[in-house]
Protein backbone atom coordinates (compact mmCIF):
# COMPACT_ATOMS: atom_id res chain seq x y z
CA UNK A 1 0.00 0.00 0.00
CA UNK A 2 2.84 2.38 0.81
CA UNK A 3 4.58 1.86 -2.53
CA UNK A 4 1.28 2.07 -4.40
CA UNK A 5 0.59 5.39 -2.69
CA UNK A 6 4.02 6.71 -3.72
CA UNK A 7 3.59 5.41 -7.27
CA UNK A 8 0.33 7.31 -7.61
CA UNK A 9 2.07 10.57 -6.60
CA UNK A 10 4.04 10.50 -9.89
CA UNK A 11 7.35 11.67 -8.42
CA UNK A 12 6.01 14.24 -5.95
CA UNK A 13 7.62 14.05 -2.52
CA UNK A 14 5.43 12.77 0.32
CA UNK A 15 6.17 12.97 4.02
CA UNK A 16 5.76 9.87 6.16
CA UNK A 17 2.67 11.57 7.60
CA UNK A 18 1.21 12.05 4.11
CA UNK A 19 1.78 8.36 3.37
CA UNK A 20 0.24 7.31 6.70
CA UNK A 21 -2.82 9.46 6.05
CA UNK A 22 -3.20 8.27 2.48
CA UNK A 23 -2.87 4.58 3.32
CA UNK A 24 -4.46 4.46 6.79
CA UNK A 25 -1.33 2.70 8.08
CA UNK A 26 -0.02 3.82 11.49
CA UNK A 27 2.77 6.41 11.23
CA UNK A 28 5.38 4.35 13.16
CA UNK A 29 4.75 1.41 10.81
CA UNK A 30 5.02 3.67 7.74
CA UNK A 31 8.31 5.08 9.05
CA UNK A 32 9.80 1.61 9.59
CA UNK A 33 8.71 0.39 6.16
CA UNK A 34 9.96 3.53 4.41
CA UNK A 35 13.35 3.02 6.08
CA UNK A 36 13.56 -0.57 4.74
CA UNK A 37 12.42 0.46 1.27
CA UNK A 38 14.90 3.35 1.20
CA UNK A 39 17.79 1.08 2.22
CA UNK A 40 16.86 -1.27 -0.63
CA UNK A 41 16.71 1.57 -3.16
CA UNK A 42 13.01 1.16 -3.90
CA UNK A 43 12.30 4.53 -2.29
CA UNK A 44 14.36 7.71 -2.35
CA UNK A 45 14.34 10.14 0.56
CA UNK A 46 15.08 13.84 0.65
CA UNK A 47 15.84 15.52 3.98
CA UNK A 48 14.77 18.97 5.04
CA UNK A 49 11.67 21.11 5.37
CA UNK A 50 10.71 20.45 1.75
CA UNK A 51 11.83 16.82 1.91
CA UNK A 52 9.96 13.58 1.76
CA UNK A 53 9.84 10.25 -0.03
CA UNK A 54 9.29 9.18 -3.61
CA UNK A 55 9.97 6.04 -5.62
CA UNK A 56 13.62 5.30 -6.24
CA UNK A 57 12.88 3.80 -9.66
CA UNK A 58 9.99 3.89 -12.12
CA UNK A 59 7.06 1.75 -10.92
CA UNK A 60 7.40 -0.43 -14.03
CA UNK A 61 10.90 -1.40 -12.84
CA UNK A 62 9.82 -2.60 -9.38
CA UNK A 63 8.35 -6.11 -9.19
CA UNK A 64 6.05 -7.49 -6.53
CA UNK A 65 8.70 -10.18 -5.91
CA UNK A 66 11.34 -7.55 -5.17
CA UNK A 67 9.04 -5.77 -2.71
CA UNK A 68 8.32 -9.03 -0.88
CA UNK A 69 12.04 -9.85 -0.76
CA UNK A 70 12.76 -6.50 0.88
CA UNK A 71 9.92 -6.66 3.40
CA UNK A 72 9.76 -10.39 4.18
CA UNK A 73 12.95 -11.96 2.83
CA UNK A 74 13.15 -14.47 -0.01
CA UNK A 75 9.92 -16.23 -0.95
CA UNK A 76 9.91 -19.76 0.47
CA UNK A 77 6.81 -21.93 0.67
CA UNK A 78 8.81 -24.61 2.52
CA UNK A 79 12.34 -24.80 3.94
CA UNK A 80 13.56 -26.63 0.86
CA UNK A 81 12.09 -24.06 -1.52
CA UNK A 82 14.99 -21.63 -1.63
CA UNK A 83 18.09 -23.74 -1.13
CA UNK A 84 18.96 -27.38 -0.91
CA UNK A 85 20.17 -28.70 2.42
CA UNK A 86 17.99 -26.42 4.54
CA UNK A 87 15.66 -29.17 5.75
CA UNK A 88 16.80 -32.13 7.84
CA UNK A 89 14.17 -34.32 6.16
CA UNK A 90 15.33 -33.51 2.64
CA UNK A 91 17.16 -36.84 2.05
CA UNK A 92 13.91 -38.70 2.80
CA UNK A 93 11.46 -36.25 1.25
CA UNK A 94 9.61 -37.29 -1.87
CA UNK A 95 7.86 -33.98 -2.50
CA UNK A 96 10.66 -31.40 -2.28
CA UNK A 97 11.01 -31.22 -6.08
CA UNK A 98 7.31 -30.42 -6.38
CA UNK A 99 7.50 -27.73 -3.69
CA UNK A 100 10.52 -26.16 -5.39
CA UNK A 101 8.62 -26.13 -8.69
CA UNK A 102 5.62 -24.48 -7.01
CA UNK A 103 7.88 -21.91 -5.36
CA UNK A 104 9.51 -21.06 -8.72
CA UNK A 105 6.09 -20.68 -10.36
CA UNK A 106 4.87 -18.32 -7.65
CA UNK A 107 8.13 -16.36 -7.86
CA UNK A 108 7.77 -16.06 -11.65
CA UNK A 109 4.19 -14.81 -11.27
CA UNK A 110 5.31 -12.19 -8.72
CA UNK A 111 8.21 -11.17 -10.98
CA UNK A 112 5.66 -10.51 -13.75
CA UNK A 113 3.64 -8.07 -11.63
CA UNK A 114 5.10 -4.58 -11.41
CA UNK A 115 4.32 -1.79 -9.00
CA UNK A 116 2.77 0.00 -11.99
CA UNK A 117 0.35 -2.93 -12.34
CA UNK A 118 -0.51 -2.71 -8.65
CA UNK A 119 -0.98 1.06 -8.75
CA UNK A 120 -3.07 0.95 -11.93
CA UNK A 121 -6.71 0.03 -12.35
CA UNK A 122 -7.75 -3.04 -10.34
CA UNK A 123 -9.18 -4.71 -13.42
CA UNK A 124 -5.64 -5.31 -14.70
CA UNK A 125 -4.95 -7.85 -11.97
CA UNK A 126 -7.74 -10.38 -12.16
CA UNK A 127 -7.33 -13.48 -10.04
CA UNK A 128 -8.05 -15.70 -13.03
CA UNK A 129 -5.26 -14.03 -15.01
CA UNK A 130 -2.82 -14.56 -12.17
CA UNK A 131 -3.73 -18.22 -11.72
CA UNK A 132 -3.50 -18.80 -15.47
CA UNK A 133 0.02 -17.35 -15.38
CA UNK A 134 1.01 -19.65 -12.52
CA UNK A 135 -0.46 -22.66 -14.34
CA UNK A 136 1.46 -21.79 -17.54
CA UNK A 137 4.70 -21.39 -15.58
CA UNK A 138 4.27 -24.76 -13.85
CA UNK A 139 3.47 -26.42 -17.18
CA UNK A 140 6.62 -24.98 -18.79
CA UNK A 141 8.77 -26.16 -15.88
CA UNK A 142 7.40 -29.69 -16.13
CA UNK A 143 8.47 -29.98 -19.77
Amino acid sequence: MILVHLARQEGRLCTAGDVAGGTHVALPTVQKILKLLTRAGLVSSTRGAEGGYCLGRPPEAISAAEVLDVLDGPLAITECSTAEGQCELEPLCQVSDAWQKINRAIRAALDDISLADLAGPARKLSVSGLTQGITRTISRQQQ
